[in-house]
Formats: C-alpha cells, sequence, structure tokens
C-alpha cells in the first residue's frame, strides 16, 4: 500500500486550521491576560520611585520604559515581572533588599519622559531638587518585636536615617521593670518621614520591626470633624466650613437631667 506524504490542502482543512491556530491564539491570549489582570489586582503595598504620582494616575502615565530604573546607581528600582503581583513592567522597591539611598540629584526622576514621576514634587522654592520632599511611603513600627521596646538597647533604624534626628529621633523613657533602665524607643516623624527605607534595611531582627508602607496606608485621615486649634494651618483648611447641629430627644435636655432620667437613660443604652 502507497501512503501519500504530501497530501494537497484543500479549502475545507485550510478552513480547520486556521479555526485551530485562532482558537489557541484564543486561548494564549486570554491565559495572559487572566495573569495580566491578577498580576494588577495585588498592588496595594507597592512601593514607587520618588516623585510618583497616585497609584491609579501613574499606571495611567507610566508607560513602563525602564529609564528611571536605568537611572538608579544603586539597583534599587527594579521592573515588575510575572510572579511580582505588580503590574506588569512598572517600577519599584523593596526597602528591605535594597533600600532608595536618597540621592541628591534624583537622577530617576528627570529621565522620565511621562511625568509619570512629577518632577515639581520633589523640587524646593528655589526649583532645584530636593529630594528630602519625596514622599515614597512612611516608616512603620511593630513595638511588639522591636526590642528597643523589650528593654534591649537598638538604634539601628535611627542611625541608618538619612534625616537623622527629624525623621526618626529617640524617646527616653524609665524601665519601670528593672527600676533603673532606660528604654531608648525609635519614633518615626511622618511628616518628614520620605519612606526610603534604609531604616527597614538596618533593622537588626529577623523580620524587620520597621517597615515602610504607601502612606495612603499607613496614614490615617482625621476627616474635617476636628480641627488642631492651636495650628494656624489647620484653622485655614476649615475657615470656610459649614456646621450643623443634630437634635435629639434627649439633647432638648440639660446633661445632669437627661442623666437622672431613667427613660433618657434606657434611650442611651438602646
Amino acid at each position: 500500500m502507497k501512503i501519500e506524504k504530501n497530501l494537497p490542502i484543500t479549502e475545507r482543512r485550510k478552513f480547520f486550521l486556521t479555526i485551530a491556530r485562532a482558537t489557541g491564539l484564543a486561548i494564549l491570549g486570554g491565559l495572559t491576560w487572566s495573569a495580566f489582570v491578577n498580576e494588577v489586582k495585588a498592588t496595594s503595598l507597592i512601593l514607587r520611585p520618588p516623585a510618583a504620582l497616585k497609584e491609579d494616575d501613574f499606571l495611567a502615565t507610566c508607560i513602563k520604559c525602564g529609564m528611571c530604573v536605568e537611572a538608579c546607581p544603586f539597583d534599587t528600582l527594579r521592573l515588575a515581572k510575572p510572579g511580582d503581583n505588580k503590574p506588569l513592567g512598572t517600577p519599584f522597591y523593596i526597602p528591605r533588599e535594597i533600600p532608595c539611598y536618597m540621592c541628591v540629584d534624583i537622577p530617576c526622576v528627570p529621565v522620565c519622559p511621562t511625568g509619570a514621576l512629577n518632577i515639581k514634587s520633589v523640587q524646593n522654592e528655589e526649583k532645584k531638587l530636593d529630594i528630602t520632599k519625596a514622599q515614597m511611603g512612611v516608616a512603620v513600627i511593630d513595638d511588639s518585636s522591636c526590642i528597643a521596646f523589650w528593654g534591649i538597647q537598638c538604634d539601628a533604624c535611627y542611625r541608618a536615617c538619612p534625616l537623622l534626628g527629624d525623621a526618626i529621633s529617640i524617646e527616653y523613657t524609665k524601665n519601670e521593670r528593672t527600676g533603673k533602665h532606660a528604654f531608648l524607643k525609635p519614633i518615626v516623624h511622618t511628616d518628614v518621614c520620605t519612606g526610603c527605607g534604609l531604616c527597614e534595611k538596618a533593622c537588626v531582627t529577623q523580620k524587620a520591626a520597621i517597615f515602610v508602607l504607601p502612606r495612603n496606608i499607613a496614614l490615617g485621615k482625621v476627616g474635617d470633624h476636628y480641627v488642631q486649634g492651636w495650628d494656624k494651618k489647620d484653622e485655614e483648611r476649615v475657615e470656610n466650613a459649614t456646621s450643623t447641629t443634630t437634635k435629639t430627644k434627649i439633647s432638648k435636655d440639660s446633661a445632669v437631667d437627661s442623666l437622672n432620667n431613667s427613660n433618657d437613660m434606657e434611650d442611651l443604652l438602646k
């Protein structure tokens, strides 16, 4: 029996081959897109380069060119790859591995071609670059695992901070347990901390007891209901604010009468 090796490709075979290729590409594309979506979902703890826009604006503006990564002299910045659980191709850094070394000339920022790294946000009044204005994140201390809070003398994070005494200070308090020793507790000043992560890198514990988080996650928000009356700037913030008074049945009586009235007490406890 003779077998023909070169069978003619009929139009019917061409059709099915085309369908098979298209199906394969569609499945591959779907898997790729699914992986991308999964990467994008886990981005809440990502730390961006200095002067980065807010995350949504950053993702919309960054073209993933990698120029900021190339410009970083310490290899701090890296581009997210599959498996990093971060938007693919976008720059980020991990302080425990390689922190930001607070370059005076901030080389990663001026090279950004799209403004995803907003150079104006790290300029002073004289339009000169000022790395201390960077807000990459903020350091947070876990006082349950920080050995300084145990009473063991350690100021590694304090000494590593490039803004020594300003971003992190040491608070001396008496150790009541021993009665003759002092705690040297590190205190982070969030209004000064840039989130460089040098403190996290220097931390002596197995898992850093001080670590950098994005500012929107690490910091709370008071809202407009409370004002620091001793701070003129904070008073200016709410100078045009209006207030409303909520009245209830209990508020019609004086505070003493309300507390002495058993029915009102029942209302308070409900």
